[in-house]
């Protein structure tokens, strides 16, 4: 694999990051939108798990797979029903793993005199952070998830825009 950049890269970098600047600005919209698509890819995932547990039946009926589409059909449903509850939850869940990496950087940091200093930053970052988000819920559920998309297609723009992307490399005959 070779990281190349070419036209159509710079091309799509620049409208990654409009896109990013896009999301940004209207966060609380694209955390609602962002709440409903995971919630019909729940329904989705779901249907597909639900039936094909059923579809295999010459291996046996794989009742975990069935009741794992089951899960996420009702999952989904909750979620499109009350996409606040579902932001509310994803939100939750995010500010835990905020909380969760950061306490493990830290623990890491005693381990890895090398990187001693890089993980002790980024962790008391990332707890900082978490307890932020775990403390603020009732203003982060709005629009934390909107925000984090549109960091990260700004993030994903730059990077195309700045590197390219991975392409397979070219084997020449010798």
């Amino acid at each position: 694999m070779d990281r190349r950049r070419t036209g159509w890269d710079v091309v799509l970098g620049i409208l990654l990051l409009l896109a990013g600047l896009f999301v940004l600005g209207n966060a609380v919209i694209a955390t609602f939108l962002s709440v409903l698509f995971l919630g019909w890819l729940a329904i989705g995932s779901g249907v597909v798990t639900l039936v094909g547990a059923f579809v295999r039946r010459e291996s046996g009926i794989s009742w975990s797979a069935a009741l794992g589409g089951a899960v996420l059909i009702v999952l989904g449903v909750i979620i499109v029903r009350d996409p606040l509850a579902g932001a509310a939850g994803l939100t939750l869940l995010a500010g835990a793993l905020f909380l969760a990496v950061g306490l493990a950087r830290l623990f890491a940091a005693a381990q890895v005199p090398s990187a001693r200093a890089v993980l002790i930053v980024s962790g008391i970052l990332s707890v900082v952070l978490g307890l932020i988000v775990l403390f603020n819920l009732r203003i982060a559920v709005p629009s934390l998830l909107g925000l984090l998309l549109g960091i990260q297609i700004l993030v994903e723009g730059a990077t195309i825009l700045v590197a390219g992307r991975l392409r397979p490399t070219s084997v020449t005959a010798s």
